[in-house]
Order: C-alpha cells, then sequence, then structure tokens
C-alpha cells in the first residue's frame, strides 16, 4: 500500500492549489480526484469565472489582494495569464454600489462610482437601474486551465496524482489515516486534506472526525446550477464588456464574457443560486430547467440589450453554499477540511492552498470567521 505525508482529496480550484503549496514546500504528497482534474461534473470546470475586488465586506477585498499574489506568481511559473482583465460593474438597489466602493477605498483599490446615466453612456449595452460601481482590475478566469497549471506545478515538485479515484472513506487517527476508494482500493496518510466540494456532505460521514466537530458543521447546501452563452447582438462591435453583478430585491444575476468552452462568442449569463438544490453533488442530472432559462431570457430582454435572447450554450454547475456563504478551513486531529463555496472561491483559489498548506502543516493561521469553532461561538452569541 503506498503511503504519503499529505493525501489531499479532490484536484478542483482548491485541491489542485493546496497540492501545489504542499508539493512546493518539500512535503511528500499525493493528489486524489474521483474522475480527472476540473471535470465538467465538478464546480472547477470551464474557462470563465469571475475575478473581482469589489465585495461588501473589506475582509474578503483583502484577501482578493492577496490572492492576487498567488495568481501572479502562478503566471510566473508557468509562462501564461489566468485572468483576462476586462473590469467589473455592480449595480441594484441591493448590491449596494456605495458600500462596496468603501470596501475598494479601505484598501486604496482603483474605482469610481458612477450614476446609472454615466454608466449607460459607456457601456450602452447594459441597461443600468441604479447608481453603478465600476473597478477596472476585475476579469476572467480560465478555471480548467488554472487547475491545469496548478496540477502541473505539483506534479513537478513531487507529488502523484490519481485519477479516478474516488474516495469512499478515510479511517484511523491522526498520523495513520487510511483512504479506501469506491472500487476497493487504499493509500496510506499521517495528514488528510478533504477538498471534495460538493461531495463534501456525504463524505463526512466516512471520514474519522470527533462526533463533537460534525456537530459543529454548519448545513451545506449543494445546487445544481444553470449558466446560458447569449450571442453578442453585434458580433462586428469593438465593444468591451465588463463582467458585472447585479442585485436588486428577489434576484440576482451575473454575468461575464465566454471563454474558450462557449467560442468566445458571447456573455455568460446565470441567475445568482437559481439552481435545484441537491443531496450531494452525486445527485446531479445536468438538465436545464425550462422555467429557469425562461427567466434568464427575460431578464437578457430587459437589461442587457446588446444580446440577443436566445442561448447559443447552456451548461450546468455546482455551487455548494453555507448560510454565512464563508468558507470553511478548519481542521481536526489530521484532516484538514477545505470547502471554498457559495459561488465566490475561485478567484481565491492560491491564497486558499496557502492557508490550508499552511494549517495542515502547522506553520500559519487561518483567518478565525473559516474556523467551525469560531463560528460556533459566533452562533451562541447571537
Amino acid at each position: 500500500m503506498e503511503s504519503f505525508e499529505y493525501v489531499v482529496v479532490g484536484a478542483g480550484l482548491a485541491g489542485a492549489a493546496t497540492a501545489w503549496q504542499l508539493a512546493a514546500r518539500g512535503h511528500d504528497v499525493a493528489l486524489l480526484e474521483r474522475t480527472t482534474p476540473a471535470n465538467n461534473a465538478g464546480s472547477s470546470h470551464g474557462s470563465a469565472r469571475i475575478f473581482r475586488y469589489a465585495y461588501p465586506d473589506a475582509f474578503y477585498t483583502g484577501l482578493v489582494l492577496q490572492a492576487k499574489n498567488g495568481w501572479d506568481e502562478l503566471a510566473r511559473l508557468s509562462g501564461k495569464q489566468f485572468i483576462t482583465p476586462t473590469g467589473a460593474v455592480d449595480y441594484g438597489a441591493v448590491r449596494q454600489p456605495e458600500r462596496l466602493a468603501a470596501a475598494l477605498s479601505s484598501h486604496g483599490i482603483e474605482h469610481e462610482l458612477l450614476t446609472a446615466t454615466e454608466a449607460q453612456g459607456r457601456w450602452g449595452q447594459i441597461a443600468f437601474d441604479t447608481d453603478v460601481l465600476w473597478h477596472p482590475g476585475a476579469g476572467v478566469i480560465d478555471a480548467h486551465d488554472s487547475v491545469d497549471a496548478m496540477v502541473a506545478q505539483a506534479v513537478a515538485h513531487g507529488a502523484a496524482l490519481h485519477n479516478d479515484w474516488a474516495v469512499a472513506s478515510v479511517k484511523g487517527a491522526a498520523g495513520d489515516y487510511i483512504l479506501t476508494s469506491e472500487d476497493a482500493r487504499a493509500v496510506k496518510a499521517a495528514n488528510v486534506i478533504v477538498a471534495a466540494g460538493g461531495w463534501l456532505r456525504q463524505l463526512l460521514d466516512s471520514l474519522s472526525l470527533p462526533s463533537g466537530y460534525l456537530a459543529g458543521m454548519p448545513h451545506i447546501e449543494v445546487r445544481q446550477e444553470q449558466a446560458y452563452h447569449f450571442p453578442y447582438a453585434d458580433q462586428s462591435s469593438n465593444e468591451t464588456w465588463p463582467t458585472f453583478i447585479h442585485k436588486r430585491e428577489g434576484w440576482q444575476a451575473y454575468g461575464l464574457p465566454g471563454g474558450s468552452d462557449a467560442n468566445f462568442r458571447g456573455q455568460k449569463v446565470a441567475e445568482y443560486n437559481g439552481g435545484k438544490i441537491l443531496p450531494s453533488a452525486a445527485d446531479q442530472d445536468g438538465l436545464i430547467d425550462p422555467v429557469n432559462r425562461r427567466r434568464v431570457i427575460d431578464y437578457v430582454e430587459r437589461y442587457l440589450p446588446g444580446l440577443t435572447p436566445e442561448p447559443y450554450a447552456e451548461t450546468t454547475c455546482l455551487f455548494t453554499n453555507t448560510p454565512t456563504e464563508d468558507f470553511i478551513i478548519d481542521r481536526a486531529d489530521g484532516i484538514t477540511i477545505l470547502s471554498p463555496c457559495s459561488g465566490h472561491g475561485a478567484k481565491f483559489a492560491p491564497l486558499i492552498g496557502q492557508f490550508a498548506a499552511d494549517l495542515a502543516t502547522g506553520i500559519g493561521p487561518v483567518p478565525e470567521q473559516f474556523r467551525l469553532a469560531a463560528r460556533a461561538i459566533a452562533a451562541g452569541a447571537r
């Protein structure tokens, strides 16, 4: 039976980043992936994820600044850029552009607050209904290429990548775990990092975690989200499209220039958390809800005049949500749980890998709001 110092479960953005960090520090690492890295059944597939600094909480804005250093390092090592600059616009009565601007100001990040009329003059392809926050440092992440690059860095530093290795259980104690696959293979590990995304829920009871720790785990909601690619109304136009988040009462939409998986022909548009809730990632069926499709088409007709309201491509993906939309990065005995989620984890991937590696090796702290003990104390205070 193979034996490793650290075994990382899941080769999406979070797991790949963690394996890269651990291997680059000289640790003996295996990366176990249930199919292949960044596969279509997970949350890290495709070529279009939003990179942005705008958050209502300045805490997250600061984390994006830290994460950008990791993206720059990955680009330097790989000789390839993974973030295409586009800028971003945020608007809508619930989005509160002024609050976002305050968070950006606290970190010295370039931005502008525009009236709806001023914004319409710049981006006539979008119909704005409130004041607008513009920050030019935003862009689009190629998630699939990023995973491939981080896995390549991990392997280059000696990590072992095991594809088609679906973990069924983790048994044992710190320093001596046995991971068993669904087809009865096994590896040993002194430490385990679980970055299973939408599969975390179904794995929890199969992990060798203290019962009290499991009792403190927040509810994890898995959704099968839907995204649609709409063609540009004028394919010959040189108009530059920013990414956008539009949030009003009862509705949140987001969009970004589609990547290579949709032939760069239009905008990827979706309703945030508009998909059905699943028992676990294993229950996804990849089917588009026609009611959701109609809702998004109606939105495009009303608010995105620069697009033809007929999707030329559509896809599903997984969102794994916590009640607060905060991440889980925590450790019990020799097992580290790593669940960046709620649809906004991609931009933090290099930093999440650093946090997880620091926590698993004991050399550095993790923000307290990602730790389960801190969550429990906060919940008790409420």
